[in-house]
């Protein structure tokens, strides 16, 4: 899942995309260098961050779902999004993915996904992106993600999404601290028991410049990398990235590795 930020504050790249254009070509270059989605976002979700109004909302992310559906219709688009009015403006411009960081709790939101025939990611935040890693303790993390997540996922079918369009995030880097993440990453097969498709996102998350001493969010790709490499023993994941064409590669030689083992 190719990360597009369409944002002028994200934490990675968001201000080099600004313009329509420039959104497309690099959604074609993603999809070029081999992802299988392209995940279109217009309010940034780094910790700290302040929301955007809905018509702002719309108004970064429609026209790139339009445009890259309209040129690539076999690609799948997702909208990065919480507003249940984004993600049915994105759904009705083409896109047929909401990619949910509250997890589906917004009013209306499940139903519009099943109302369009459509998939959900539901994710696990602590809070909202302003204030998330101002509480980052737990009893049990893994737990108590899991717990909340099989919560949301029964709520998404009972709205009407068959189950195979229900996919799980433990919301990496989202109201956790280091050791949390890691826990949940090593605890993937755990999360993909629960029966969903899983998406993992670590890419460039500041945890990995807590874990190798500051290294910026364009210097993580390594670490990135590392930090999703049990994904590749998981039957049904999507693996969000900033870098395709690198984290294609990693995955082709991992999956190489284990075929042979």
């Amino acid at each position: 899942m190719g990360v597009l930020n369409v944002t002028p504050d994200s934490f990675s790249g968001g201000r080099r995309f600004l313009t329509r254009a420039e959104a497309v070509a690099q959604a074609l270059e993603m999809i070029e260098a081999g992802a299988d989605v392209v995940d279109v976002g217009g309010e940034s979700t780094r910790p700290g961050s302040d929301g955007v109004d809905e018509a702002t909302e719309i108004e970064r992310v429609v026209p790139v779902i339009e445009e890259v559906t309209r040129l690539r219709p076999e690609i799948p688009v997702s909208v990065d999004t919480s507003k249940p009015g984004v993600a049915e403006a994105a759904l009705a411009a083409g896109a047929c993915l909401v990619n949910d960081v509250d997890g589906g709790r917004g009013q209306g939101m499940l139903k519009i996904v099943a109302d369009h025939h459509a998939a959900i990611v539901l994710m696990h935040m602590r809070g909202e992106p302003r204030t998330m890693q101002r509480d980052t303790a737990y009893l049990d993390v893994v737990a108590e993600v899991h717990r909340f997540l099989a919560d949301r996922a029964a709520a998404a079918m009972t709205a009407g999404i068959p189950a195979d369009r229900v996919m799980l995030d433990p919301g990496i880097g989202f109201g956790k601290d280091a050791a949390g993440n890691l826990r949940l990453l090593t605890a993937l097969p755990d999360l993909a028991a629960l029966g969903h498709p899983v998406v993992v996102g670590a890419s460039r998350k500041s945890f990995i410049g807590k874990i190798v001493g500051g290294a910026g969010p364009d210097s993580r790709l390594a670490g990135s990398l590392a930090a999703v490499a049990g994904a590749v023993r998981l039957r049904r994941v999507l693996v969000r990235a900033h870098d395709v064409a690198e984290t294609v590669q990693f995955f082709a030689v991992l999956a190489a590795l284990e075929g042979a083992a």
